[in-house]
């Protein structure tokens, strides 16, 4: 298969800094979208995955899946996208197509195993994939989003991800007017599951370990800020909320967050901790209640968060940076100094 190369930003080994390095691109197929790459978000994913902390990176590699750009060719047979269109890819660019999740629109799921926008198999070029810190990227339409010109492009590239692994759980567990709903941590995920569930009609309550951020969670809309290392503050808020939003990926305490939740009520962990959270039966049989997980969602699904973010003017709050920040960038988003996602302008690649 015909090939170019253009340059990148990545890494070679665990131990090693991120460095402008030279990668290949298949030329552009019958139903595949090229996208010059505009902005590309941080995701905490990128570092854990750069520095082999989840194990299986296969080196070299080209971090990024919040990407948004510009279309500069598309092939014969594509119809959604033409040449000059705003275009964003996340954190999918293949699946099997043929399962019941796919067929389903839940690719995120795909019995197969999807492909994932970085260090998944590259089934055209062999290989695997490479992300979004680059100057572009080649990706069937139908992996391919549309995005909005109403909104900064920067602040968008974070929906790609943050956005929609938060919108879908809100919406999966039918978040809306009349509920009260908690977003445990002000992050990366959190900062976003405060925007979406509030346009989404909630009332939303924020638990957070850090009274300083306070004012810029009711910035962000929230209705109320609990601080969660105050019993009293937590308890009176016991048995009062439909759904819980954990977005925290460090060690804590889920049984003081079920204890909060009505009847029928429900928990989702869209965080990560590293180490197994224990959790108390009576936590979950007193109230009937559900500790969940989510992941992002299908290429439908995060086509809906867009337009939904589009029509509610919602976008990440963003620290642009050069790419050569990068590696000053991961080890800030190491002690959590930024407000709340780092997205890369890619024209500094150049």
């Amino acid at each position: 298969m015909e090939t170019k190369n253009i340059k990148a930003f990545g890494t070679e080994a665990a131990e090693a800094p991120l460095k402008t390095l030279d990668i290949k691109r298949r030329a552009v197929q019958a139903h595949d979208v090229e996208i010059e790459i505009l902005y590309c978000g941080i995701c905490h994913s990128d570092l854990h995955s750069a520095r082999n902390e989840w194990h299986g990176t296969i080196y070299p590699i080209v971090p990024g899946h919040e990407i948004v750009g510009r279309v500069t060719k598309v092939g014969d047979h594509v119809k959604g996208f033409k040449v000059g269109d705003l275009a964003g890819v996340g954190c999918l660019v293949d699946s099997c197509r043929e399962c019941e999740h796919c067929k389903n629109d839940l690719e995120q799921f795909c019995d197969e195993g999807n492909i994932q926008t970085f260090n998944s198999p590259d089934k055209h070029l062999g290989g695997q994939t490479y992300g979004g810190y680059s100057q572009s990227i080649v990706v069937d339409e139908s992996f391919v989003l549309h995005i909005s010109d109403k909104l900064e492009l920067s602040a968008v590239a974070p929906l790609l991800c943050a956005g929609i692994t938060t919108y879908s759980p809100l919406k999966h567990w039918k978040v809306g007017p009349g509920q009260k709903v908690g977003i445990v941590g002000i992050g990366g995920l959190g900062h976003m599951g405060i925007k979406i569930a509030k346009a989404m009609g909630a009332h939303v309550v924020v638990f957070t370990t850090s009274l300083s951020k306070t004012e810029d969670a009711k910035r962000l809309g929230a209705d109320e800020v609990v601080l969660s290392t105050d019993e009293a503050q937590m308890e009176a808020h016991a048995r009062s909320l439909n759904f819980i939003l954990d977005c925290v990926s460090a060690e804590h305490s889920i049984d003081s967050y079920l204890n909060l939740l009505k009847v029928d009520g429900t928990l989702t962990l869209v965080g990560a901790p590293m180490d197994p959270l224990p959790v108390t039966s009576f936590s979950l049989i007193l109230g009937r209640r559900s500790f969940s997980g989510s992941l992002i969602g299908g290429i439908a699904e995060t086509q809906e968060m867009l337009d939904f973010c589009a029509e509610h003017n919602i976008t990440s709050d963003v620290e642009v940076i050069g790419v050569n920040d990068v590696n000053d960038a991961y080890e800030r988003l190491l002690k959590g100094d930024v407000k709340y996602r780092f997205v890369i302008d890619m024209e500094s690649l150049k």
